[in-house]
């Protein structure tokens, strides 16, 4: 469902029980998809910072650019 801004303005109740119901609801604005309306989900699993610590392993040289590749951005090749 696509409705324009002003629509949406007048309507904020009934396009949010829509939302929340499951359906998309997209908000325009001069013709175009500008904002998706999407219901509030708690985060029932809380963030855990460092949970995969020593799972995520990286090469020896993951920061050593070839030369060639940072030409390639330089714009020199």
């Amino acid at each position: 469902m696509q409705v324009n801004m002003h629509e949406a303005k007048s309507q904020l109740s009934k396009l949010g029980e829509k939302a929340w119901e499951g359906e998309t609801v997209v908000i325009a604005k001069a013709g175009k998809p500008y904002l998706d309306l999407v219901p509030h989900r708690e985060n029932i699993t809380p963030r855990k910072p460092g949970r995969l610590k020593g799972q995520i392993m990286f090469a020896e040289n993951f920061d050593k650019t070839p030369l060639d590749v940072i030409a390639g951005f330089e714009g020199k090749l």
